[in-house]
């Protein structure tokens, strides 16, 4: 007997999505079943069916299925709704309406005929998440004629998937470098950040410099490999935080994006950044802002990403290979001053993978008041000695 299952997709964190070439579900089925039919996503191997004598052949006969979702365009009659995306998950917060998918299969078993047998050992396919076992919960219920009539599943099984940075890449993904206008010094990436040049698997490309077009996949179901231009950080992400101006009542933060890879653009890209004058936000310039209450009335943590068909993309290296913005805060009288690096970010986040900041110690800092002053002391009697000088020799 054949059973009808649907499954849903749900991306629940609020600044990391899935990006392309997007998620990939698999199971492991406990007993012979196979996938006759599905909507909304296929399977990527139809396996062996020569056990199936006659009439329609089964979608998919494999012991541990690997699922991908439709691409955008596909036909009606293999669409559900939500699904067809690609794989592409939004984070929760950038778009509501995209952060999930569903998709619809009929099942069953060759032989045993007793019931639904839950699969076992999920994975997402993606970098860096780790599925738990499923957990039987209250069947799903589903309204029809208006709300007037539910009926109600045979089962329902969560699985959740939860993410880890250091299983998803062994070194970091973007560095922070810093300025400020009241200090001509730049605070670079730190050294090394995410790789080093000549270490063993660490690839990157010299300036003035084009890389093979051999080097370049196009296979979109493929994540693109990272090839970055050679820097003494080597990664692929660099974000720039520069303190502005400072007014009356106001100080001014311009914050750079800027991708150094050179085979692979950002799409949906989100910075999450981590400051205490964050709740005085007045504006921001150019890009999307949300606030992250994550603690209650803590409120100093943000999330910024592009604006759609504007800067949402994020394109490979080169002159448009960044993205910027300006912002505009309310200096807070309990807590603003600009001594001792205050007003740099205490951390930064580039697709919910956090970014690698130089020590607070190396930050740009104030000029000191007492140097000045000598300086300034020492200039005047430099002067002094000259009109002497001067005199004298009249």
């Amino acid at each position: 007997m054949k059973k009808k299952v649907k499954v849903s997709i749900l991306n629940f964190q609020l600044y990391r999505h899935i990006e392309q070439p997007g998620w990939k579900m698999g199971w492991d089925w406990t007993g012979d079943e196979v996938i006759w039919a599905m909507q909304g996503a296929e399977a990527t191997e139809q396996g062996n069916c020569s056990r199936f004598k006659g009439g329609q052949l089964p979608h998919c006969c494999e012991k541990s299925p690997f699922i991908v979702d439709l691409l955008p365009g596909a036909p009606y009659n293999m669409q559900t709704t939500n699904c067809c995306k690609g794989g592409i998950l939004s984070s929760m917060i950038q778009d509501p309406s995209k952060f999930g998918a569903v998709f619809q299969m009929s099942t069953s078993a060759a032989t045993d005929e007793s019931g639904f047998h839950m699969p076992e050992n999920f994975t997402i396919g993606v970098p860096g998440y780790t599925c738990a076992k499923p957990v039987q919960v209250a069947p799903s219920k589903y309204s029809s004629d208006g709300g007037r009539r539910w009926t109600q599943a045979l089962g329902t099984w969560n699985v959740t998937c939860m993410y880890s940075q250091f299983l998803a890449s062994t070194s970091p993904k973007c560095c922070v470098s810093l300025s400020a206008f009241y200090n001509s010094t730049i605070v670079p990436c730190p050294k090394c950040s995410c790789s080093c040049q000549g270490l063993p698997g660490a690839k990157c490309v010299k300036f003035g410099e084009t890389p093979s077009l051999l080097q370049q996949i196009k296979d979109s179901n493929r994540e693109s490999p990272s090839l970055v231009r050679c820097s003494q950080h080597m990664c692929p992400i660099r974000v720039h935080w520069h303190v502005k101006q400072s007014y009356t009542h106001y100080w001014r933060v311009k914050i750079t994006v800027n991708n150094l890879n050179i085979l692979k653009n950002y799409s949906q890209w989100n910075l999450v950044a981590l400051h205490p004058n964050l709740k005085s936000l007045i504006q921001v310039f150019s890009f999307n802002y949300e606030p992250l209450n994550q603690y209650g009335q803590i409120n100093d943590t943000g999330i910024f990403w592009g604006i759609e068909y504007y800067n949402d993309m994020l394109l490979q290296e080169g002159e448009s290979g960044n993205v910027q913005t300006e912002m505009l805060l309310l200096k807070d009288p309990d807590m603003f001053t600009f001594r001792e690096g205050w007003g740099f970010p205490r951390r930064i986040l580039f697709n919910g993978d956090e970014c690698v900041m130089s020590p607070p110690d190396q930050y740009p800092r104030l000029p000191n008041i007492a140097q000045l002053g000598a300086q300034l002391s020492f200039s005047t009697i430099l002067f002094s000695l000259w009109l002497l000088i001067s005199c004298a020799e009249q």
